[in-house]
């Protein structure tokens, strides 16, 4: 799998169902075609407040499925899904953060990303340097 940098949403459901929905146990929501995995976007929340937010780090479609806008269709139902939670968006992914700054429709739900933000990307992934995937 590889991250899709592109925010398109263009994808030709036509043949294949799209569904995003919630995985909680894994802390992330997964796209399907078809039925089928196509990829996720990996959340987790803040130590202070963690009922109030939803950092996005990681953001990835798998290359079997790629060039279809998925990204885009898997952050906006992602996106709207914890927005209709109550929860704030963090977008720490750089696909995410590319994304809300060309959706004004989430501009009022989104939280500037701080140093907390970070720190709780990097006690998920185990990481000392402070650089997230």
């Amino acid at each position: 799998m590889t991250e899709d940098t592109t925010p398109a949403e263009t994808v030709d459901p036509a043949d294949e169902t799209v569904e995003v929905r919630e995985n909680p146990g894994r802390h992330r929501f997964d796209i399907l075609v078809g039925g089928r995995q196509a990829g996720f976007a990996s959340f987790t929340t803040p130590a202070e407040n963690p009922d109030d937010q939803r950092i996005f780090y990681h953001t990835v479609i798998d290359d079997a499925f790629g060039g279809r806008g998925l990204a885009g269709v898997l952050t906006r139902g992602a996106l709207a899904a914890s927005v209709e939670q109550g929860k704030r968006i963090v977008p720490v992914c750089p696909y995410v953060a590319r994304w809300v700054r060309g959706h004004d429709d989430f501009a009022d739900s989104v939280d500037r990303v701080k140093s907390v933000h970070l720190e709780a990307v990097r006690a998920v992934n185990g990481e000392a340097d402070g650089t997230a995937s």
